[in-house]
């Protein structure tokens, strides 16, 4: 063991990842070791991770029980479970949903589920490392395709969806690194003409984008044309867990094979009390996704720094290498600017960066200041 711990040791040492313990506060920021820091780092989009509807809800259905204690089809599937996945189905204009604990196991368990040894999938190169995993649980051959490149995608499908029973495309609609989105539209021209079952991750679409804030899936009008949709309640909805929303009969299927499903203890009352709330804010508060995306397009116009073209409220700047986007980071923290430096696996080599999440916490005079600060480092860089 000791050898093992040495090897691993060795290999991670020189750039290893570590966990910073930090203290909430309000309006967005958080403390570390005495300082508080804005955070820019944060999924909390919308601003509902502190909303008092939201936070009112959960905390009534807190008692009389605060877990579960069973795996939902044992006895842990109540009423506000069933309940909660109308509205998702409701929400997502799909016939049925179902709540999981997490985007990750959703990911893992769905596309595991739907396809499997005999089976194929094409998936972009830049999916979720969720969907990642999903893929290589399920035995299906993977054909990986250029980021958003519809032209290899076809070529792909093409030339190997004949040697195969079943095929399935997957993507996210806005991608969680880059922050643009998937040409839905052209993957179901594809998906329709060749067969194909097409499945989507809304993790950081949902509540930002679309009718009543439900995605790009509803935005675009492809929502019949796209058999899975998964989205998580921890990001724009400010809660915890997923869903996935589909027809009735793959729901059933889900139920009765899908092993991360089946075999996790349910979200407690009160997390399910909140995502149904979460949903209903989005709903009510329709001025909150529009700000939201005001702001995130006034920082992407302002910002200096080598980007990715988009219109979410994710504003990845390109730095390069590990080393400096390390140091930038530090040299933001000293300012009282949290925002965290991403590097490889999470992306390709030499497209490490600082992945910025504009959020309803950052008025025009905070995103000026922190612009005024990353600018003029980009600036000493050149």
């Amino acid at each position: 063991m000791e050898k093992v711990a040495e090897k691993i040791t060795v290999k991670t040492c020189a750039r290893k990842r570590k966990l910073f313990e930090i203290s909430p506060s309000l309006e967005g920021k958080i403390w570390h070791e005495g300082k508080e820091y804005v955070n820019f780092s944060s999924n909390d989009y919308l601003a509902l991770s502190q909303h008092p509807n939201i936070a009112a809800a959960a905390g009534k259905a807190l008692f009389p029980q605060v877990g579960t204690a069973s795996a939902r089809l044992m006895t842990g599937s109540t009423s506000s479970h069933h309940s909660l996945e109308a509205k998702v189905a409701a929400f997502k204009n799909k016939p049925a949903a179902l709540v999981f604990n997490s985007g990750y196991q959703a990911n893992v368990g769905v596309i595991s589920c739907l396809v499997g040894s005999g089976d194929c999938i094409f998936s972009d190169r830049l999916n979720h490392a969720s969907i990642v995993d999903g893929i290589k649980l399920s035995g299906a051959r993977c054909f990986r395709f250029r980021h958003n490149d519809m032209g290899h995608l076809e070529e792909l499908v093409k030339k190997n969806r004949g040697l195969y029973k079943k095929a399935l495309i997957v993507t996210e609609s806005v991608f969680s690194m880059d922050g643009d989105e998937s040409p839905l539209r052209e993957i179901v021209n594809i998906k329709n003409s060749f067969d194909c079952a097409f499945m989507i991750d809304e993790a950081h679409a949902t509540g930002i984008f679309g009718p009543e804030g439900s995605g790009i899936a509803g935005e675009t009008g492809l929502t019949d044309e796209i058999d899975v949709i998964m989205g998580t309640f921890s990001k724009a909805l400010g809660v915890f867990g997923a869903y996935v929303a589909t027809n009735a009969e793959f729901k059933e299927l889900l139920v009765n094979s899908c092993r991360s499903f089946i075999y996790s203890t349910a979200l407690p009352s009160s997390v399910i009390a909140g995502c149904s709330a979460a949903i209903d804010a989005v709903r009510n508060e329709p001025w909150r996704r529009e700000d939201l995306l005001s702001r995130a397009s006034y920082f992407r116009n302002n910002l200096k720094i080598q980007t990715i073209q988009g219109r979410s409220q994710i504003v990845p700047a390109i730095i390069g290498d590990d080393l400096s986007v390390l140091g930038m980071a530090e040299a933001l923290k000293k300012k009282g600017w949290w925002v965290t430096a991403i590097r490889p696996p999470t992306v390709p080599p030499g497209g490490s960066r600082l992945r910025i999440s504009v959020t309803m916490h950052h008025d025009v005079q905070v995103l000026d200041r922190f612009l005024e600060d990353l600018n003029h480092l980009a600036e000493r860089r050149i």
